[in-house]
Protein backbone atom coordinates (compact mmCIF):
# COMPACT_ATOMS: atom_id res chain seq x y z
CA UNK A 1 0.00 0.00 0.00
CA UNK A 2 0.77 3.49 -0.68
CA UNK A 3 0.33 5.70 2.46
CA UNK A 4 -0.06 10.01 1.38
CA UNK A 5 -0.60 11.16 4.80
CA UNK A 6 1.94 13.22 6.94
CA UNK A 7 1.46 14.13 10.30
CA UNK A 8 3.70 17.45 11.47
CA UNK A 9 2.72 18.31 15.31
CA UNK A 10 5.37 21.30 15.53
CA UNK A 11 7.82 23.15 13.18
CA UNK A 12 6.22 22.33 9.77
CA UNK A 13 8.90 24.87 8.06
CA UNK A 14 11.62 22.89 9.38
CA UNK A 15 9.91 19.70 8.22
CA UNK A 16 8.71 20.91 4.54
CA UNK A 17 11.69 19.41 3.04
CA UNK A 18 10.53 15.72 4.37
CA UNK A 19 8.61 13.56 2.17
CA UNK A 20 6.85 9.40 2.79
CA UNK A 21 8.71 6.26 2.27
CA UNK A 22 6.27 3.67 1.01
CA UNK A 23 5.39 0.51 2.43
CA UNK A 24 3.60 -2.75 1.31
CA UNK A 25 1.72 -5.29 2.63
CA UNK A 26 3.61 -8.34 4.49
CA UNK A 27 3.34 -11.31 1.99
CA UNK A 28 1.66 -13.78 5.41
CA UNK A 29 -0.44 -12.53 8.13
CA UNK A 30 -1.46 -15.53 8.97
CA UNK A 31 -4.74 -14.42 7.45
CA UNK A 32 -8.13 -16.47 8.61
CA UNK A 33 -5.96 -18.87 10.45
CA UNK A 34 -6.24 -17.16 13.67
CA UNK A 35 -8.98 -16.02 16.18
CA UNK A 36 -9.44 -12.25 17.01
CA UNK A 37 -7.85 -9.91 19.00
CA UNK A 38 -10.03 -10.55 22.23
CA UNK A 39 -10.37 -6.71 24.12
CA UNK A 40 -7.75 -6.96 27.00
CA UNK A 41 -5.29 -9.64 25.88
CA UNK A 42 -2.15 -9.14 26.98
CA UNK A 43 -0.09 -10.19 23.88
CA UNK A 44 3.72 -11.12 24.08
CA UNK A 45 5.12 -10.15 20.81
CA UNK A 46 8.72 -12.33 19.80
CA UNK A 47 11.02 -11.12 17.05
CA UNK A 48 13.28 -12.52 15.53
CA UNK A 49 16.27 -11.76 12.57
CA UNK A 50 17.58 -14.27 9.64
CA UNK A 51 20.27 -13.88 7.26
CA UNK A 52 21.01 -11.35 4.71
CA UNK A 53 21.62 -12.51 0.93
CA UNK A 54 24.96 -13.17 1.49
CA UNK A 55 24.23 -15.46 4.54
CA UNK A 56 25.38 -12.92 7.11
CA UNK A 57 23.13 -14.47 10.57
CA UNK A 58 20.79 -11.82 11.59
CA UNK A 59 21.38 -9.75 9.07
CA UNK A 60 18.43 -10.05 6.34
CA UNK A 61 15.78 -8.16 8.63
CA UNK A 62 13.27 -8.66 11.78
CA UNK A 63 9.86 -11.36 11.38
CA UNK A 64 7.60 -10.98 14.57
CA UNK A 65 4.97 -13.06 16.31
CA UNK A 66 2.51 -12.97 18.86
CA UNK A 67 1.29 -14.67 21.50
CA UNK A 68 -0.04 -14.82 24.69
CA UNK A 69 1.63 -15.47 28.21
CA UNK A 70 -0.72 -18.91 28.31
CA UNK A 71 1.12 -19.89 25.00
CA UNK A 72 4.95 -18.63 26.39
CA UNK A 73 4.65 -20.79 29.82
CA UNK A 74 3.93 -23.86 27.68
CA UNK A 75 6.78 -26.06 26.58
CA UNK A 76 4.52 -28.22 24.23
CA UNK A 77 3.45 -24.57 22.20
CA UNK A 78 5.66 -24.33 18.93
CA UNK A 79 6.86 -21.36 17.59
CA UNK A 80 8.39 -21.64 14.21
CA UNK A 81 8.88 -18.13 12.84
CA UNK A 82 11.33 -18.75 10.05
CA UNK A 83 9.51 -21.33 8.50
CA UNK A 84 9.47 -21.25 4.74
CA UNK A 85 7.27 -23.09 1.96
CA UNK A 86 9.05 -21.87 -2.13
CA UNK A 87 11.48 -20.00 -0.42
CA UNK A 88 8.71 -17.64 1.61
CA UNK A 89 8.54 -17.24 5.08
CA UNK A 90 4.63 -18.08 5.78
CA UNK A 91 4.49 -17.52 9.81
CA UNK A 92 4.22 -14.05 11.47
CA UNK A 93 4.98 -10.49 9.72
CA UNK A 94 8.19 -9.29 8.59
CA UNK A 95 8.41 -5.72 9.75
CA UNK A 96 9.87 -3.29 7.20
CA UNK A 97 13.88 -2.75 6.78
CA UNK A 98 16.34 -3.77 4.74
CA UNK A 99 18.57 -4.85 7.76
CA UNK A 100 17.84 -6.06 11.69
CA UNK A 101 14.79 -3.89 12.79
CA UNK A 102 15.20 -1.79 15.55
CA UNK A 103 12.12 -2.27 17.21
CA UNK A 104 10.57 -0.91 20.39
CA UNK A 105 7.03 -1.04 22.09
CA UNK A 106 4.47 -0.24 24.13
CA UNK A 107 4.21 -1.13 27.84
CA UNK A 108 0.80 -3.29 26.79
CA UNK A 109 2.38 -4.56 23.88
CA UNK A 110 -0.56 -3.62 21.87
CA UNK A 111 1.88 -1.61 19.99
CA UNK A 112 4.98 -2.37 17.93
CA UNK A 113 6.77 0.72 17.07
CA UNK A 114 9.92 0.67 13.78
CA UNK A 115 12.41 2.97 12.11
CA UNK A 116 13.57 0.81 8.94
CA UNK A 117 17.67 0.62 9.17
CA UNK A 118 19.51 1.34 6.32
CA UNK A 119 18.19 0.39 2.42
CA UNK A 120 15.89 2.95 0.09
CA UNK A 121 13.38 3.42 2.97
CA UNK A 122 16.28 3.53 5.78
CA UNK A 123 14.67 6.20 8.60
CA UNK A 124 11.49 5.08 7.77
CA UNK A 125 8.95 5.12 10.69
CA UNK A 126 6.05 2.49 10.54
CA UNK A 127 3.91 1.83 13.49
CA UNK A 128 1.92 -1.58 14.15
CA UNK A 129 -1.18 -2.81 16.35
CA UNK A 130 -1.02 -6.81 17.20
CA UNK A 131 -4.73 -8.18 15.58
CA UNK A 132 -4.59 -11.89 17.06
CA UNK A 133 -2.04 -14.33 17.59
CA UNK A 134 0.80 -13.68 14.90
CA UNK A 135 -1.15 -10.77 13.31
CA UNK A 136 -0.34 -7.34 12.96
CA UNK A 137 -2.09 -4.45 11.20
CA UNK A 138 -0.34 -1.08 10.61
CA UNK A 139 -1.86 2.20 11.97
CA UNK A 140 -0.82 5.86 12.00
CA UNK A 141 1.28 7.61 10.17
CA UNK A 142 4.39 6.55 7.53
CA UNK A 143 7.30 9.31 8.76
CA UNK A 144 10.57 9.48 6.88
CA UNK A 145 13.16 10.98 9.87
CA UNK A 146 15.51 10.47 7.39
CA UNK A 147 16.13 14.28 6.17
CA UNK A 148 16.71 14.59 9.82
CA UNK A 149 18.72 10.77 11.05
CA UNK A 150 19.87 9.99 7.91
CA UNK A 151 18.93 6.66 6.95
CA UNK A 152 20.59 4.53 10.27
CA UNK A 153 19.38 6.25 12.96
CA UNK A 154 19.79 4.50 16.50
CA UNK A 155 16.35 5.43 18.30
CA UNK A 156 14.39 4.27 21.28
CA UNK A 157 11.31 4.61 23.39
CA UNK A 158 12.56 7.08 24.86
CA UNK A 159 9.47 6.81 27.65
CA UNK A 160 6.00 5.54 27.37
CA UNK A 161 4.38 7.16 24.24
CA UNK A 162 7.69 8.78 23.26
CA UNK A 163 10.67 7.90 20.66
CA UNK A 164 13.74 9.90 20.40
CA UNK A 165 15.97 9.00 17.35
CA UNK A 166 19.42 10.07 17.11
CA UNK A 167 22.20 10.27 14.48
CA UNK A 168 25.89 11.14 14.77
CA UNK A 169 27.65 12.84 11.29
CA UNK A 170 29.32 15.30 9.39
CA UNK A 171 32.83 14.21 10.89
CA UNK A 172 35.56 15.78 9.15
CA UNK A 173 38.77 13.84 8.13
CA UNK A 174 40.89 13.36 11.09
CA UNK A 175 44.01 14.68 8.82
CA UNK A 176 45.03 17.50 7.00
CA UNK A 177 47.03 18.42 3.96
CA UNK A 178 48.93 16.11 1.31
CA UNK A 179 51.03 13.19 1.21
CA UNK A 180 53.66 12.48 2.78
CA UNK A 181 52.82 15.59 5.37
CA UNK A 182 49.21 15.03 6.30
CA UNK A 183 48.48 16.58 10.13
CA UNK A 184 46.49 15.83 13.02
CA UNK A 185 42.82 17.47 12.87
CA UNK A 186 40.37 16.50 15.47
CA UNK A 187 36.90 15.45 13.45
CA UNK A 188 34.81 17.19 15.57
CA UNK A 189 30.47 16.48 14.32
CA UNK A 190 27.50 16.72 14.72
CA UNK A 191 24.40 14.97 16.85
CA UNK A 192 21.05 15.15 15.03
CA UNK A 193 18.01 14.71 17.33
CA UNK A 194 14.31 13.73 16.54
CA UNK A 195 11.55 13.36 19.00
CA UNK A 196 8.72 11.28 17.98
CA UNK A 197 4.93 10.95 19.32
CA UNK A 198 4.23 7.31 19.48
CA UNK A 199 0.71 7.94 19.97
CA UNK A 200 -0.35 10.08 17.37
CA UNK A 201 3.08 9.42 14.83
CA UNK A 202 4.49 12.80 14.80
CA UNK A 203 7.80 14.52 14.64
CA UNK A 204 7.31 16.99 17.18
CA UNK A 205 10.80 18.53 17.60
CA UNK A 206 14.29 18.37 15.92
CA UNK A 207 17.53 19.37 17.46
CA UNK A 208 21.14 19.82 16.55
CA UNK A 209 24.46 19.29 19.14
CA UNK A 210 27.72 20.50 17.64
CA UNK A 211 29.84 17.98 19.08
CA UNK A 212 32.35 19.29 21.65
CA UNK A 213 34.87 17.77 23.98
CA UNK A 214 37.19 20.43 24.53
CA UNK A 215 40.08 22.10 23.88
CA UNK A 216 42.16 19.19 26.69
CA UNK A 217 40.36 16.17 25.45
CA UNK A 218 40.56 17.21 21.69
CA UNK A 219 44.39 17.57 21.91
CA UNK A 220 44.60 14.03 23.14
CA UNK A 221 42.73 12.83 20.23
CA UNK A 222 39.48 12.16 21.50
CA UNK A 223 36.54 12.21 19.67
CA UNK A 224 32.93 10.66 19.42
CA UNK A 225 32.08 8.53 16.68
CA UNK A 226 28.40 7.46 17.65
CA UNK A 227 25.34 8.86 19.52
CA UNK A 228 22.73 5.98 20.88
CA UNK A 229 20.40 4.87 23.73
CA UNK A 230 18.76 8.29 23.89
CA UNK A 231 16.07 8.49 27.19
CA UNK A 232 14.25 10.53 29.29
CA UNK A 233 14.92 11.41 32.72
CA UNK A 234 11.44 10.60 35.38
CA UNK A 235 10.62 14.19 35.11
CA UNK A 236 10.83 14.42 31.54
CA UNK A 237 12.68 17.47 31.17
CA UNK A 238 16.28 16.24 30.15
CA UNK A 239 17.39 13.80 27.74
CA UNK A 240 20.20 11.75 28.02
CA UNK A 241 22.57 10.43 24.90
CA UNK A 242 25.17 8.06 25.13
CA UNK A 243 28.20 8.39 23.33
CA UNK A 244 30.70 6.25 21.95
CA UNK A 245 34.55 7.51 21.87
CA UNK A 246 37.37 6.57 20.81
CA UNK A 247 40.94 8.03 19.78
CA UNK A 248 43.45 8.44 17.20
CA UNK A 249 46.89 8.97 18.14
CA UNK A 250 47.75 12.56 17.29
CA UNK A 251 51.43 11.50 16.51
CA UNK A 252 50.49 9.21 14.01
CA UNK A 253 50.34 8.76 10.39
CA UNK A 254 47.76 8.58 7.95
CA UNK A 255 46.62 4.22 7.27
CA UNK A 256 46.36 3.21 3.58
CA UNK A 257 45.45 0.03 1.99
CA UNK A 258 48.14 -2.02 1.49
CA UNK A 259 47.13 -2.58 -2.08
CA UNK A 260 45.15 0.33 -3.38
CA UNK A 261 46.63 2.80 -1.51
CA UNK A 262 43.31 4.30 -0.53
CA UNK A 263 43.11 6.27 2.54
CA UNK A 264 41.08 4.54 5.45
CA UNK A 265 41.69 7.08 8.25
CA UNK A 266 44.57 8.36 10.72
CA UNK A 267 45.49 6.25 13.36
CA UNK A 268 43.95 5.38 16.30
CA UNK A 269 45.06 4.24 19.97
CA UNK A 270 43.36 1.78 22.51
CA UNK A 271 44.82 3.66 25.54
CA UNK A 272 42.24 5.30 27.29
CA UNK A 273 42.19 7.19 30.59
CA UNK A 274 38.38 8.78 30.06
CA UNK A 275 35.64 7.77 31.65
CA UNK A 276 32.01 7.08 30.13
CA UNK A 277 30.67 10.03 28.28
CA UNK A 278 26.94 10.99 28.24
CA UNK A 279 25.42 14.30 26.51
CA UNK A 280 22.29 16.06 28.35
CA UNK A 281 19.61 18.07 27.16
CA UNK A 282 17.13 19.75 28.02
CA UNK A 283 13.55 18.39 26.91
CA UNK A 284 11.57 18.97 24.92
CA UNK A 285 13.57 21.57 23.64
CA UNK A 286 16.68 19.89 22.76
CA UNK A 287 18.70 22.19 23.94
CA UNK A 288 21.41 23.39 26.43
CA UNK A 289 23.82 20.44 25.93
CA UNK A 290 25.90 19.66 28.58
CA UNK A 291 28.69 16.56 28.85
CA UNK A 292 28.75 14.68 31.89
CA UNK A 293 31.24 11.54 32.82
CA UNK A 294 31.12 9.02 34.62
CA UNK A 295 34.86 8.22 36.96
CA UNK A 296 33.73 4.95 37.54
CA UNK A 297 34.26 3.01 34.41
CA UNK A 298 36.20 4.08 30.70
CA UNK A 299 33.60 2.00 29.03
CA UNK A 300 30.41 3.70 26.51
CA UNK A 301 27.25 3.40 27.21
CA UNK A 302 26.24 2.23 23.96
CA UNK A 303 23.76 -0.30 23.12
CA UNK A 304 24.36 -1.70 19.56
CA UNK A 305 20.84 -3.01 19.16
CA UNK A 306 19.45 -3.07 22.93
CA UNK A 307 18.55 -0.14 25.40
CA UNK A 308 20.82 0.26 27.93
CA UNK A 309 19.43 3.13 30.30
CA UNK A 310 16.85 2.56 32.26
CA UNK A 311 14.65 5.14 34.92
CA UNK A 312 14.32 3.22 38.23
CA UNK A 313 11.61 2.78 40.67
CA UNK A 314 13.84 5.14 42.95
CA UNK A 315 13.77 8.18 40.54
CA UNK A 316 17.46 8.23 39.55
CA UNK A 317 18.11 6.63 35.84
CA UNK A 318 20.69 3.54 35.82
CA UNK A 319 22.77 3.04 32.90
CA UNK A 320 24.66 -0.11 31.68
CA UNK A 321 28.26 -0.14 29.90
CA UNK A 322 26.84 -2.23 27.60
CA UNK A 323 27.70 -4.14 25.10
CA UNK A 324 31.43 -5.08 26.41
CA UNK A 325 31.48 -3.42 29.94
CA UNK A 326 30.66 -5.13 33.68
CA UNK A 327 29.26 -1.41 34.88
CA UNK A 328 26.26 -0.01 35.83
CA UNK A 329 26.08 3.40 36.69
CA UNK A 330 23.49 5.98 38.27
CA UNK A 331 22.63 9.33 36.85
CA UNK A 332 20.89 11.46 39.88
CA UNK A 333 17.29 12.00 39.49
CA UNK A 334 18.45 15.54 41.39
CA UNK A 335 21.74 16.77 39.94
CA UNK A 336 20.81 15.25 36.37
CA UNK A 337 24.92 14.41 36.85
CA UNK A 338 26.44 10.85 37.33
CA UNK A 339 26.69 9.90 40.72
CA UNK A 340 30.45 9.40 41.49
CA UNK A 341 29.67 7.30 44.80
CA UNK A 342 27.78 4.69 42.78
CA UNK A 343 29.03 1.60 40.96
CA UNK A 344 27.35 -1.84 40.38
CA UNK A 345 30.33 -4.06 38.77
CA UNK A 346 28.89 -7.44 37.69
CA UNK A 347 32.13 -9.02 37.88
CA UNK A 348 32.45 -8.31 41.75
CA UNK A 349 28.84 -9.43 42.25
CA UNK A 350 29.33 -12.40 40.53
CA UNK A 351 32.81 -13.16 41.52
CA UNK A 352 33.70 -13.59 37.78
CA UNK A 353 36.59 -12.07 35.17
CA UNK A 354 35.31 -10.81 32.01
CA UNK A 355 31.59 -10.25 32.35
CA UNK A 356 30.20 -8.19 29.68
CA UNK A 357 26.57 -7.25 29.97
CA UNK A 358 24.95 -7.64 26.64
CA UNK A 359 21.10 -6.73 27.37
CA UNK A 360 19.55 -5.94 30.67
CA UNK A 361 16.50 -5.12 32.05
CA UNK A 362 15.33 -2.76 35.07
CA UNK A 363 12.30 -4.71 36.65
CA UNK A 364 11.10 -2.97 39.87
CA UNK A 365 12.44 -1.10 43.23
CA UNK A 366 16.70 -1.89 42.54
CA UNK A 367 15.74 -5.38 40.83
CA UNK A 368 16.60 -6.25 37.38
CA UNK A 369 17.89 -8.96 34.76
CA UNK A 370 21.21 -9.83 33.06
CA UNK A 371 22.24 -11.01 29.74
CA UNK A 372 25.76 -11.48 30.04
CA UNK A 373 29.02 -13.40 28.69
CA UNK A 374 32.33 -14.46 29.85
CA UNK A 375 35.56 -14.00 28.36
CA UNK A 376 37.34 -16.95 27.42
CA UNK A 377 34.12 -18.52 28.17
CA UNK A 378 31.98 -20.56 25.98
CA UNK A 379 27.79 -19.67 26.00
CA UNK A 380 25.24 -16.73 27.14
CA UNK A 381 24.28 -16.31 30.53
CA UNK A 382 21.44 -14.96 32.92
CA UNK A 383 21.56 -13.47 36.62
CA UNK A 384 18.79 -11.35 38.82
CA UNK A 385 21.15 -8.54 40.18
CA UNK A 386 20.03 -6.24 43.20
CA UNK A 387 21.80 -2.67 41.91
CA UNK A 388 21.02 -1.56 45.73
CA UNK A 389 22.92 -4.53 47.49
CA UNK A 390 24.86 -4.58 44.30
CA UNK A 391 24.51 -8.52 44.66
CA UNK A 392 23.81 -11.33 41.98
CA UNK A 393 22.13 -14.53 41.55
CA UNK A 394 23.04 -16.78 38.33
CA UNK A 395 19.70 -18.91 36.85
CA UNK A 396 20.85 -21.63 35.02
CA UNK A 397 19.37 -22.59 31.68
CA UNK A 398 20.21 -25.90 29.80
CA UNK A 399 21.71 -24.03 26.86
CA UNK A 400 24.23 -21.81 28.98
CA UNK A 401 27.30 -23.23 27.69
CA UNK A 402 26.26 -23.21 24.00
CA UNK A 403 28.74 -21.03 22.45
CA UNK A 404 26.02 -19.82 19.76
CA UNK A 405 24.54 -17.83 22.20
CA UNK A 406 27.44 -15.53 22.09
CA UNK A 407 25.91 -14.30 18.82
CA UNK A 408 22.37 -14.49 20.09
CA UNK A 409 22.98 -12.01 22.53
CA UNK A 410 25.19 -9.96 21.20
CA UNK A 411 22.42 -8.80 19.23
CA UNK A 412 19.74 -9.18 21.86
CA UNK A 413 17.13 -6.07 21.28
CA UNK A 414 14.10 -6.35 24.06
CA UNK A 415 13.96 -8.20 27.91
CA UNK A 416 9.92 -8.96 27.80
CA UNK A 417 7.85 -7.95 31.03
CA UNK A 418 4.47 -8.76 31.91
CA UNK A 419 4.05 -8.53 35.79
CA UNK A 420 6.26 -10.44 37.99
CA UNK A 421 7.70 -12.45 34.89
CA UNK A 422 10.78 -11.38 32.79
CA UNK A 423 10.29 -13.08 29.21
CA UNK A 424 13.62 -14.64 27.71
CA UNK A 425 13.34 -15.72 23.65
CA UNK A 426 16.79 -17.99 24.26
CA UNK A 427 18.16 -20.03 20.91
CA UNK A 428 21.60 -20.09 20.40
CA UNK A 429 22.54 -18.75 16.19
CA UNK A 430 20.71 -21.13 13.82
CA UNK A 431 19.40 -23.60 16.49
CA UNK A 432 16.15 -24.22 17.91
CA UNK A 433 15.59 -23.08 21.77
CA UNK A 434 12.85 -22.05 24.27
CA UNK A 435 11.00 -19.02 26.18
CA UNK A 436 13.02 -18.50 29.53
CA UNK A 437 10.38 -17.27 32.39
CA UNK A 438 12.08 -16.07 35.30
CA UNK A 439 10.08 -14.84 38.41
CA UNK A 440 11.79 -11.95 39.65
CA UNK A 441 10.83 -12.25 42.74
CA UNK A 442 11.01 -15.88 43.71
CA UNK A 443 14.16 -16.27 41.73
CA UNK A 444 12.86 -19.59 39.87
CA UNK A 445 13.44 -19.67 36.07
CA UNK A 446 11.39 -21.95 34.03
CA UNK A 447 11.27 -23.18 30.26
CA UNK A 448 8.45 -22.25 27.97
CA UNK A 449 7.25 -22.23 24.66
CA UNK A 450 9.61 -23.99 22.09
CA UNK A 451 11.09 -21.80 19.53
CA UNK A 452 12.15 -23.23 16.43
CA UNK A 453 15.24 -21.43 14.52
CA UNK A 454 16.82 -21.95 11.47
CA UNK A 455 20.36 -22.04 9.98
CA UNK A 456 21.36 -17.81 10.18
CA UNK A 457 18.33 -17.55 12.29
CA UNK A 458 17.94 -16.59 15.56
CA UNK A 459 14.87 -14.75 18.06
CA UNK A 460 16.08 -11.70 19.75
CA UNK A 461 13.69 -9.82 21.63
CA UNK A 462 10.09 -10.38 23.36
CA UNK A 463 7.90 -7.51 24.41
Amino acid sequence: MKKNLFRIALLSTVFAALTLGSCSSDDNNDSGTNPPVADGTRWITLTGSFPDAAGTAGNGGTRAYAITPENAADPNYVVDLFKMQAEKYVVGVALKSSRTARVQASADGQFLYNIQYTGTEGGVFNKYKVSGEGKYEEVGFELNTATILGTSPRWVKAAEGIGVGVSFGEALDPYTGSAPNYVWRHPKGKIKIANIDLNNTAITNTGNIDVELGAELEAQGYHVWRADVPVLNQAKDKLYIGLGVRRHNVNGTVTTNATTGAISGWQTTTERNLGTLTYVVDYPSLRNPKIITSEKSMIDNLGYRTLTQYVGTDGNLYQATATSGPDILRISKTTNDYDQTYHFNLNIALNVTGAQIKAWRYIKDGVAVVLYTVTGTNGGYIALIDLNAKTATKLATDVETDTALTTTFGQFQNIGLVGDNVYLPLTPAGKDGNIYIVNYKTKEIKKGATLKAASGSFYLGAY
